[in-house]
């Protein structure tokens, strides 16, 4: 186990990722980003149009993201232990990805009778593909940039070339003069094709020109809960995980609401609500990056608070445009939009500098299973607020079926469902950092550390332990 280096310690030089280098890896984020809008704001409110009722389609949701939960520690355990010729995560990329595939047309290209019975079976599937692609894609950006900074950078360029799948997906409309409409009922098996086409496209480039190496130190590690308990119960980890669990609920309420709010509360039709999406999540493109350069000055925990405070203003300043105006809707969705996508970029960016702390401390690399703590906080957020929400609709009389005239009682309750939640829980979630302590002086302290014992195992594999000593300087 490396010692913990004395404060002032500095990091030795590292090169920073290429941007080829990043552009291939991020590639495998566009056409997940598309899926990712397609399951989360169009997938409940098509199976809603099928016949299935709100607290049907709320129940199936909630009962898949609750057993999904257990994916991602149990492929952290198998993905922390993986040694192959082409690496740790390559391969289960290369798994994970044909399953997505499948269970994706499943979804979105149901044949016969339309049973929650078989929302759950499909969405249990493209759970677990998901688990494993999401998993690996987030480990791997760990290992692909190991620098304070660098990480900022990347975290930031990959989630803004994410976000070009999902405007892509959402100007089909435009692109198709209207035969192509995300949240008809009639669109969405050509919206499945597409997907099963970019998939595979993307995961070539990614698996064929990034590199995935393995440390010497990290082999086959030897595992034991009380090690994981270590690991996700130190403090800087118990603030991230708190966090993003309250940064995901925030923003996260408002993604089944979405399209009932925009059309039936704003007034606007089906295509224009999905345009307006197009702003919000177009924002990232500009705001992921951006925040990654903002980190680089003011470090990662003090940007989350800066985007929290941004994210209340402009959430408000979007309540309170009337009804039906476009482009004052459009700006309001942009700056919303902007301000939310720091929350991902910085929250696995921070963890991945807990990932080298732990390895530093404990001698282990848990890095799949740190941030698979995360990514369950993610998940856990997205049940949470599906089964909130979609009783809440129900109680309140709203309809979600195609056609319907809801009353005016119903879409009040809409709207509050759609005001409170999201800045009182940003809000917390910005709390969480006053205090936090692993910032860019720490990390380079740990990074020292771990050069410094890496050389060491590298250097010992190759002359044995006698030659370590001896080129060990005298004491």
């Amino acid at each position: 186990m490396a010692s913990i280096p004395a404060a002032g310690a500095v990091a030795p030089p590292t090169a920073r990722t290429s941007l080829p280098t990043v552009f291939a890896f991020g590639s495998m984020g566009v056409p997940l980003a598309a899926l990712a809008v397609v399951a989360g704001v169009y997938l409940p409110r098509f199976y809603v149009s099928l016949g299935i009722s709100f607290l049907a389609v709320a129940a199936a949701i909630s009962l898949v993201r609750a057993i999904d939960i257990v994916f991602d520690p149990l492929v952290s355990l198998a993905m922390d232990r993986t040694k192959t010729p082409i690496g740790r995560y390559r391969p289960w990329l290369i798994v994970g990805v044909p399953i997505v595939m499948l269970a994706t047309w499943m979804l979105l290209a149901p044949k016969g009778v339309f049973t929650t019975n078989y929302l759950i079976l499909w969405s249990l599937v493209s759970a677990a593909g998901s688990s494993m692609v999401l998993l690996g894609l987030a480990a791997w950006t760990a290992k692909l940039a190991t620098s304070y900074n660098d990480r900022s950078r990347v975290y930031g360029w990959t989630t803004g070339l994410a976000v070009l799948g999902s405007v892509g997906i959402l100007l089909l409309p435009l692109f198709t003069h209207g035969q192509i409409v995300l949240g008809k009922a009639k669109s969405m098996p050509t919206i499945g094709l597409i997907l099963v086409v970019a998939l595979p496209l993307a995961l070539v480039i990614c698996a064929l020109f990034t590199p995935d190496k393995i440390a010497a130190a990290a082999a086959r590690p030897k595992f034991s809960f009380a090690d994981m308990g270590k690991a996700i119960s130190r403090p800087a980890m118990r603030r991230i995980i708190v966090a993003d669990l309250l940064l995901t609920l925030g923003p996260g309420t408002t993604a089944p609401l979405y399209v009932y709010f925009f059309h039936d509360a704003k007034g606007f039709s089906v295509a224009y609500v999905g345009f307006l999406l197009v702003f919000y999540i177009g924002a990232g493109i500009f705001g992921a990056p951006i925040w990654g350069r903002i980190a680089q000055r003011l470090g990662k925990h003090r940007t989350v608070q800066v985007a929290c405070v941004a994210y209340a203003i402009c959430q408000t300043t979007l309540m309170i445009i009337p009804k039906g105006l476009f482009l004052p809707t459009a700006v309001g969705m942009f700056a919303v939009g902007f301000t939310a996508s720091a929350f991902l970029v910085m929250i696995r960016a921070m963890v991945a500098d807990v990932t080298d702390e732990v390895r530093l401390e404990q001698g282990q690399d848990l890095t799949s299973l740190i941030f698979s703590m995360v990514t369950t906080t993610t998940k856990i957020g997205g049940t949470i607020t599906v089964l909130i929400v979609f009783p809440i609709l129900a109680a309140v009389g709203y309809n979600g079926k195609e056609g319907v005239v809801n009353t005016p009682h119903a879409i009040f309750g809409l709207e509050m469902c759609y005001l409170f939640a999201p800045i009182i829980l940003v809000w917390f979630g910005g709390a969480m950092f006053f205090g936090y302590k692993l910032d860019a002086t720490r990390h380079a302290e740990i990074r020292a550390a771990l050069e410094s014992h890496d050389e060491a195992a590298a250097l010992e594999s190759m002359t044995g332990p006698t030659a370590v000593s001896e080129a060990a300087p005298a004491g």
